[in-house]
């Protein structure tokens, strides 16, 4: 009797014409597959000892996979072959997989491909880009001393790492997955306890504007800033990127990612004259 290989199946697991029955088979192990050296899979008597599934840590990450041919081959004919004949080139591999073992087909050209997960590889694209918070632009600027009941504008640079679009791709096994990050809103928290949300990158200040309010992002304080402990109104951008990927297997998807800044600014009052 061969010691991996004939690759026992036990009575319980073949039906009667000899192949593995589908109820104790499925793409990990077989019930009643003997690996030597291998314990908790069984014999070749009936029930597995110890064999069963152990999720991964992440439930969407299948568990790393290694192959190794086995040795010896199955005879021709085994169920193993998948209908194949030993003379067209392929071979029977082992399959690790975490905790499982199984043993799976292999044409000419080696052990099957493992499966790409499209999120991973988008993932993996995010993890190439450079997506900062808002380079903040404001009226009045930092240093400087704004009025009350003058408009406030407020903007950020636009560029490939400030608002997109920012662009990269991943691929493995075959599968390229493209990403584009992009801005899709900036929420100004303007430290008097008002908040403004911007879907534009906003519009800077020119001299001209006068006392025209922002025509997208703009703000009016009511009270000024020296009623804080500071003295000053700390305003913070966060900027949410919003980040569409695309296969070329089909599959689509979209991720979100949060970056903030902050500034502090002067806001007086007018000081009237009698």
């Amino acid at each position: 009797m061969l010691a991996l290989a004939t690759i026992l199946v036990s009575a319980s697991a073949v039906a009667a014409d000899g192949n593995p029955s589908a109820g104790n088979c499925d793409d990990f192990f077989c019930v009643g597959i003997e690996v030597p050296g291998k314990g908790g899979h069984g014999g070749s008597g009936g029930a597995s000892g110890g064999t069963g599934t152990t999720p991964a840590k992440n439930p969407t990450e299948p568990p790393p996979c290694t192959y190794a041919l086995a040795n010896p081959q199955p005879p021709a004919g085994s169920a193993f072959w998948e209908g194949h004949d030993p003379s067209e080139g392929g071979a029977i591999y082992e399959r690790t997989c975490g905790p499982l073992t199984s043993f799976v087909y292999g044409g000419p050209g080696g052990p099957p491909a493992a499966a790409v997960d499209p999120a991973v590889l988008a993932q993996q694209a995010l993890d190439k880009m450079r997506l900062r918070a808002p380079k903040i632009g404001i009226t009045p600027k930092a240093g400087g001393k704004g009025v009350v009941g003058m408009p406030v504008y407020m903007w950020t640079e636009k560029g490939p790492e400030t608002y997109g679009p920012n662009v990269a791709s991943a691929s493995a096994g075959g599968i390229t997955v493209r990403a584009t990050a992009k801005v899709s809103r900036i929420v100004w928290s303007m430290g008097d306890g008002k908040t403004v949300t911007c879907t534009t990158a906003g519009t800077p200040y020119k001299a001209e504007y006068g006392k025209k309010p922002s025509p997208d992002c703009g703000h009016r304080y009511t009270t000024p800033s020296s009623i804080t402990a500071s003295g000053k109104y700390h305003v913070t951008a966060t900027s949410t990127w919003t980040i569409d990927w695309t296969a070329t297997s089909g599959p689509t998807g979209q991720l979100t990612e949060a970056r903030t800044s902050a500034v502090d600014i002067a806001v007086a009052e007018v000081q009237v004259l009698n």
